[in-house]
């Protein structure tokens, strides 16, 4: 299998094998109108498998929920061709409407309009607090 370098763009590298579909619908990437090749399960001698999401043609996405996901992943911009910047992901410190919280005394269960907000309280153990009623959550 082949898939070519991109001119300008984004590349998402040292996905966990398995999680680039979801990564991809993390980013909220229109896959009818972007260019965009997703490689799953590939060879890495680092990791032994990984998935790969280039992005051709777009360089201002928000990649706060993607180092939720996977927060070893590398994150690669080309600009003309070459690599300009590499970005390593980490946890989030804030995150909006990607995790929901579950709590029903929670103001966001009844009222659908407010964004769903979370903040990191332990890197560790990777759990955030609900910035609304303070139900903490495991991601």
């Amino acid at each position: 299998m082949e898939v070519n370098e991109i001119e300008n763009g984004i590349v998402i590298d040292h996905i966990k094998a398995g999680t680039g579909l979801k990564a991809l619908s993390y980013l909220g990437i229109d896959t009818r109108t972007d260019t965009v090749a997703l490689i799953m399960n590939a060879q890495s001698s680092k990791h032994g498998r990984k998935d790969i999401i280039k992005i051709e043609n777009l360089l201002d996405i928000d990649l706060a929920s993607l180092g939720l996901l996977d927060c070893g992943a590398t994150v690669n911009y080309i600009e003309g061709g070459e690599l300009v910047k590499k970005v390593k992901l980490a946890l989030p410190e804030r995150v909006t409407d990607v995790i929901k919280c579950k709590n029903p005394r929670c103001v966001t269960s009844v009222e659908p309009a407010i964004q769903h907000v979370f903040l990191l309280v332990d890197p560790e153990t990777e759990e955030y607090r609900c910035e609304y009623c303070d139900e903490t959550v495991r991601f």
